[in-house]
């Protein structure tokens, strides 16, 4: 590439913009490579070394923000699923990596050159060993057909021949145009790429001895996720977060997915069965439900850390988020947002020092405070939002190395003042666990049992510890959702 862009640009003192396009997309043709799936030639920038250096590099990056979950015996037999359909791929010569990452988000992706990874999350709802080796090998699919490798590429291209454009021109919709040009040609990363996956993920599940069938099942049950979740963010009003979410009616009903995945059956391995959901259920029985220990529990109204030894207390009707790298907290219709976050400063600092080296320009009204016993410090400031320049409440706690800065801010300018205290009672919750808090900050897990004559999602529900939305949880944990009722003598997934 660098050798091909001198070489355009000695042409001429004032080169015509469209030829510098031609030229720069004729140099670009050294970059098509064979598919592995194909055989039809890829627009591709970078080789299958460096494929596999990128994913390794980006994989240090992921497991840095969400760590893997620590259950050897889980993460050993993910892996056992994950290999057997990579062995029946178009790139079986590929290292590949399966990694169960500890986050209640459903969810699964895969980085180039074979690093994948499942969301505890999504494990849970997963019902036989077949559905977890059709999300494995969907993502197997999207790494043996180079999809991220192609976007990656065709979004480099589209950006220098934008730039080239603007530069030549000096006029500023030339890049406006190949922006638009750049969304068409990646408009295929959607619905067909997916589709694809799904038909190499249903291809490598039958040649691994799996009923392709299985595709379509889990595919069902995360459009059942999806549904679910838009019920949610609507009520909590918020966007949606969703997997796979392709699929404008049912998989069920969908013909181009049936016919995809139909492909595959007679590929089928006769006399071959693996186990199925006896097998995979015990393999779940104690996995991490909601969020984990590790993570720190979020409860109606609290938040508890058992590695750290902390919890706090919120208004009943606000709604507490944790994430890997943070604690949100959002006061009702969002009106309000508090952030929590845990830092090691390199060096000893006190509360003052902390603030100050964090850059917060100014800091008004400070004043020392005492917070569980700990060296505490509070000031207000002014910072840069979505929503334009909003006033905010800082506080930050010393406890040991480690310091909590809290950042408390409204949506609207004039109501800083109505959530300030309410900021400050938040950050002045802070104590150490009682014996029960600890108790209650090991978290929830999966247990099974065995459904009796007259065991329904209700009664289980009135029972169960899930914080929300208990009944739907536990149809959408056993694939009954929304209205299934579980068979007399059938294993159930409850929490506990």
């Amino acid at each position: 590439m660098p050798v091909t862009m001198k070489s355009v640009f000695a042409l001429r003192a004032s080169p015509s913009p469209w030829l510098l396009l031609v030229l720069l997309l004729a140099g670009l043709v050294a970059g098509c490579a064979t598919n592995p799936v194909t055989g039809k030639q890829d627009f591709v920038l970078m080789s299958e070394a460096e494929e596999i250096n990128l994913g390794r590099q980006y994989n240090q990056q992921i497991l840095k923000e969400i760590p893997p979950y620590q259950d050897r015996e889980l993460a050993a037999y993910i892996d056992r699923v994950g290999q057997r359909v990579a062995r029946s791929s178009d790139r079986p010569q590929l290292s590949y990596h399966f990694t169960l990452l500890d986050s209640p988000e459903v969810n699964a992706f895969a980085l180039p050159g074979g690093y994948i990874y499942l969301y505890r999350g999504l494990l849970a709802y997963l019902n036989s060993e077949a559905q977890l080796a059709a999300v494995l090998g969907h993502e197997i699919g999207h790494v043996t057909a180079r999809h991220s490798v192609r976007q990656q590429s065709a979004a480099t291209v589209t950006g220098l021949a934008g730039a080239i454009l603007q530069a030549t021109t000096g006029v500023r919709a030339a890049n406006d145009l190949f922006s638009v040009l750049g969304k068409a040609l990646l408009s295929g990363y959607g619905r067909e790429h997916e589709l694809e996956a799904d038909r190499l993920g249903a291809r490598y599940l039958a040649r691994a001895g799996y009923d392709p069938q299985a595709m379509i099942d889990v595919i069902s049950l995360l459009k059942n996720q999806e549904l679910f979740e838009k019920q949610r963010a609507r009520a909590e009003g918020r966007e949606p977060h969703a997997y796979h979410g392709v699929f404008a009616s049912h998989p069920r009903n969908d013909r181009r997915l049936q016919e995809v995945v139909g492909e595959a059956r007679h590929l089928k391995v006769r006399g071959v069965t693996r186990p199925e959901r006896a097998d995979f259920l015990a393999a779940l029985d104690g996995l991490a439900f909601g969020d984990s220990e590790a993570g720190g529990i979020v409860l109606k109204g609290r938040f508890l850390h058992k590695p750290l030894d902390f919890g706090l207390t919120f208004p009943d009707d606000w709604i507490i988020k944790n994430r890997p790298d943070r604690l949100v907290a959002l006061a009702p219709q969002q009106k309000a947002y508090l952030e929590l976050r845990v830092e090691t400063p390199k060096t000893p600092l006190s509360p003052y020092e902390y603030l100050r080296q964090q850059d917060f320009k100014p800091l008004r009204n400070g004043r020392h405070l005492t917070i569980a016993g700990r060296r505490a410090y509070t000031a207000t400031t002014r910072l840069n939002t979505r929503m334009g320049q909003r006033s905010a409440r800082l506080v930050v706690i010393i406890v040991g190395e480690h310091a909590y800065l809290f950042t408390g801010l409204s949506r609207a300018n004039n109501d800083q003042a109505r959530y300030d205290e309410t900021f400050l009672q938040i950050a002045r919750s802070y104590h150490a666990l009682s014996a029960k808090e600890k108790k209650l900050a090991g978290g929830l897990h999966l247990k099974l049992i065995t459904a009796k004559p007259g065991t329904r999602f209700a009664a289980l529900a009135r029972h169960s510890p899930i914080p929300e939305y208990a009944e739907a949880q536990l149809r959408l944990l056993n694939d009954l959702y929304p209205e299934g009722e579980p068979r007399p003598g059938q294993r159930l997934k409850i929490v506990r």
